[in-house]
């Protein structure tokens, strides 16, 4: 009888775990190579314009980012379009971000750093992408429902 109890409460407390809303995961946008906190460069800025292009007619519940200015200038012009007030976290606490962005209740994005993006892709349940190097800028991860979609922005 307690299996059967625990098997229902697991069935029952399924749908709280299932991922409606998709979960997007970026790192943040081209910058210089040795720098602590840098500005984007002016490429790198070009992309964060062409994110907001393609979040067009996409709502976001929130965004999320690291404490530096190249996350904050990554999602600085979707956030003005969709009117959603950037987010921080610590980047060093992936299973609390993942939580937090499960929780939302909607579709996020979260911008991450090369060292982070593999974790938070695969801690939403995604395809582990493989380990980003200093030059690979431009990615979005689409998580949702167990799948994940790789696009590239371009500027």
């Amino acid at each position: 009888m307690r299996n059967l109890i625990l098997a229902l409460a697991a069935l029952i407390a399924l749908p709280a775990f299932a991922q409606d809303a998709p979960i997007y995961v970026t790192r943040h946008y081209d910058t210089p190579a040795g720098e602590a906190d840098p500005d984007l460069t002016a490429q790198g800025k070009a992309r964060a314009s062409q994110l907001a292009s393609w979040f067009y007619g996409r709502t976001l519940k929130a965004i999320y980012v690291s404490d530096f200015k190249r996350t904050r200038q990554t999602v600085a012009p979707l956030a003005a379009v969709v009117g959603v007030t950037p987010e921080t976290y610590d980047p060093r606490d992936t299973p609390a971000i993942v939580a937090r962005a499960r929780a939302a209740g909607g579709p996020v994005l979260i911008v991450g750093h090369s060292n982070t993006v593999p974790d938070l892709v695969a801690g939403l349940g995604g395809k582990r992408p493989d380990e980003l190097k200093h030059a690979d800028f431009g990615d979005l991860w689409t998580i949702e429902g167990g799948s994940t979609e790789r696009t590239k922005i371009e500027n």
